[in-house]
């Protein structure tokens, strides 16, 4: 008798009949073929921490791109076939969740397997949205208002650059101004979210990678957080990055849906990230827009001037004109979108998407190659923190209505749920 394995999914009673599916048994299925599609594609799980024997095996297995899809396609219709009677609104949005992040899974193998789709194609496939699209007419007008901003002579990129570059965090300091930026985003975080006892991170400094920072989620409520040092990390970056992978982002996100989805209510389904799925658009925005919940309005850059500034041995006198630009520049972030699209498209090379981030988002070349390399490894996943940011920003204040306690209320609930993309409007 041929083995029915925990890879093909099929429950099997003694009296040999097929159980019906069910939400739960759907959901682990999805789990077992997120890992076994993380077999071909090593950037998939970015997460994992359900039982250790699905995943050896998944690995012993090393089931074929085309049966794992015919898997997929299968269990979709499984979980639309499902009667929803009795759900309550969590529960329907579990179930839209599964089908969406199924459908992405679908998509990203059909991309390793050497289909092509557009950038918006398969940014609609994987992440549930696609990015405005922006003429160069639109990042020219910014760039204006910048060269307003920053007399002298030589090239606006060169006046930038040799502003930006008086603001860099010196690499003796780096450690010292990273942990006080933690240590404040955690304590205004859990002025707001009650998180579960025993919640920690790591820190790591590395280097060689074509990201900025990272949140690599353990599991039992702990990350290990790794900044990328191959760069200078300017004075806002700190705190950036503390947020973003920390708190109230990456880190506070995951334990939330360990804690309250995973524990709580039993959904397997989120013991396991996969990294090109609608989830990536909501973890991106809300670490992005957590800044703002965390430090809204002015209180980033006075938290930044009177704590960090000295830290780093900068001139807090000077934090109100280094903010004043970088607001201005921060405007330019969909100028990534633009060169993903045109780069992934086929419309420019690997050299021209450089000199378009160059030119229209100031970053010296150093950078700007980096920054292809991050989309040429991980394609449209770039809208999640520019698009991402908007949408989960959008929601969070049209629920909010400028109350500071409503935002963390809406901030958390949405962390705290399998909303997707979508279910932003």
């Amino acid at each position: 008798m041929r083995l029915i394995g925990p890879l093909l999914f099929s429950v099997v009673l003694a009296a040999g009949a097929v159980a019906a599916p069910t939400m739960d048994s759907i959901a682990e299925s999805y789990v077992k073929l997120t890992l076994a599609a993380g077999v071909h594609d090593g950037d998939f799980v970015d997460a994992y921490y359900g039982p250790p024997e699905w995943k050896t095996v998944a690995e012993a297995a090393k089931l074929p791109l085309a049966a794992i899809r015919d898997r997929v396609k299968a269990l979709r219709d499984e979980l639309a076939g499902l009667d929803l009677g009795g759900l309550d609104p969590m529960g329907r949005m579990r179930h839209e969740y599964l089908l969406k992040q199924l459908g992405a899974m679908d998509a990203r193998l059909a991309l390793v397997a050497g289909e092509k789709f557009t950038f918006d194609e398969e940014s609609s496939r994987l992440f549930d949205a696609v990015a405005p699209v922006h003429p160069a007419a639109y990042f020219d007008k910014i760039l204006a208002e910048l060269d307003r901003a920053l007399p002298g002579t030589g090239t606006l990129a060169e006046r930038y650059q040799a502003f930006r570059y008086q603001f860099i965090i010196p690499a003796d300091k780096l450690d010292a101004v990273f942990r006080a930026a933690l240590a404040a985003a955690r304590e205004r975080t859990l002025k707001h979210i009650a998180l579960p006892a025993g919640e920690s991170f790591t820190i790591e400094y590395v280097t060689g990678k074509p990201w900025g920072g990272y949140n690599w989620y353990q599991g039992n409520f702990h990350s290990i957080i790794q900044v990328n040092t191959d760069q200078p990390t300017f004075i806002d970056g700190a705190l950036g990055l503390a947020a973003h992978e920390g708190y109230p982002g990456h880190h506070v996100y995951n334990v939330l849906l360990e804690k309250n989805l995973r524990r709580d209510r039993g959904w397997v389904e989120f013991s396991i990230y996969p990294l090109f799925s609608p989830q990536s658009l909501i973890a991106e925005g809300s670490a992005n827009y957590g800044i703002e919940v965390a430090f809204p309005g002015d209180d980033r850059m006075a938290f930044e001037r009177d704590v960090l500034f000295p830290l780093a041995g900068l001139d807090p006198a000077r934090a109100a004109a280094y903010y004043r630009v970088r607001n201005l520049t921060k405007q330019l972030g969909f100028a990534g979108n633009e060169a993903a699209r045109l780069y992934l498209n086929g419309k420019i090379d690997a050299a021209e998407a450089a000199a378009w981030l160059t030119r229209y988002t100031l970053q010296e070349p150093a950078r700007a190659q980096q920054f292809v390399r991050f989309i040429g490894k991980y394609r449209s996943y770039v809208i999640n923190y520019n698009l991402g940011e908007q949408m989960v920003g959008d929601y969070i204040e049209a629920r909010a209505a400028g109350d500071g306690g409503r935002r963390w209320t809406v901030f958390t609930e949405l962390i705290s749920s399998p909303r997707l993309p979508s279910g932003l409007k």
